[in-house]
């Protein structure tokens, strides 16, 4: 599998790890070369210093190949941005952006981008832990539920374009 991150905090450091580990060629994209001293010892992927929502690096890195994109650098509207590239413009099956408004998580899960948002996350662990009720729901990512443009921002349904 071809996976590429764009943001190398500690989510995409450690996401990037685990994929590499398992043989995935992956390909970590960040704007502060420091960022990628989060990466594991050994890292066998690709590093790139770079602006992930710009389609031209992008394209240089070899997106429309790509199986797997997941924006996780810490702006939602980077993410979202470089989400909708992945998703519109390279057709990359499997798009997750990180949004940390849980508002907006789900209005672009309902727009047909993948999201997970860590503040419904840490909301339901926290009331977990204290012994309320869980909403499984906002423990994990939150599938597109409404349908999102095809390529180059064309709704394809039924042989309709």
């Amino acid at each position: 599998m071809r996976t590429i991150i764009i943001g190398c905090g500690r989510v995409g450091a450690g996401l990037a790890g685990r994929l590499a580990a398992t043989g995935d060629q992956v390909t970590v994209i960040d704007v502060r070369t420091e960022a990628f001293d989060r990466l594991p010892e050994g890292f066998a992927g690709d590093a790139v210093r770079a602006d992930g929502t710009d389609e031209d690096v992008l394209r240089r890195i070899g997106a429309e190949g790509a199986d797997r994109f997941f924006a996780l650098t810490e702006g939602d509207n980077r993410n979202i941005l470089a989400a909708q590239l992945a998703a519109e413009t390279f057709a990359i099956p499997t798009v997750v952006a990180k949004v940390n408004d849980p508002v907006r998580a789900r209005a672009y899960s309902a727009l047909g981008i993948a999201t997970v948002c860590r503040t419904d996350m840490l909301v339901e662990s926290l009331a977990a832990f204290v012994g309320l009720d869980m909403d499984d729901s906002t423990m994990q990512v939150m599938a597109p539920t409404g349908h999102h443009p095809g390529p180059h921002g064309r709704v394809e349904r039924e042989g309709i374009a």
